[in-house]
């Protein structure tokens, strides 16, 4: 195997199911954003979502229409459940109508989430 099918096989074997997925208000919990929406999925223990939260906070700062909203996975289980959320932090970044267009778990770099968010905003 080269260096490629490594690669690929790292991240293209991961389940995504909530890919496609349309979150509303009921979901969230929060009001979306009218451009984009940043969710975060967090628990009170977790370290890495201390530093995800600033990350996301500024991003949805820097664009007008744009919500960060954080959800309590300990909480919502249905809807980590619903998911697929597998760990603290994940990051799904939502469309206008709430369509899920990009998600990935673990903490992200703040180039990465104006990078997501570039595929949710056209």
């Amino acid at each position: 195997m080269d260096d490629h099918d490594r690669r690929s096989t790292a991240r293209d074997d991961v389940a995504r199911p909530w890919e496609g997925q349309v979150l509303g208000r009921e979901d969230l919990g929060a009001e979306p954003g009218e451009r984009a929406t940043l969710v975060q999925f967090s628990t009170a223990f977790c370290q890495p979502c201390r530093a995800t939260r600033r990350v996301l906070d500024e991003v949805a700062g820097m664009v007008e229409g744009v919500a960060h909203v954080e959800v309590d996975a300990e909480s919502r289980l249905d809807l980590v459940r619903r998911l697929g959320v597998r760990g603290t932090p994940t990051v799904l970044v939502l469309d206008a109508s709430g369509r899920v267009v990009r998600g990935a778990g673990g903490q992200p770099r703040k180039a990465d989430v104006i990078a997501a968010l570039g595929s949710a905003i056209r």
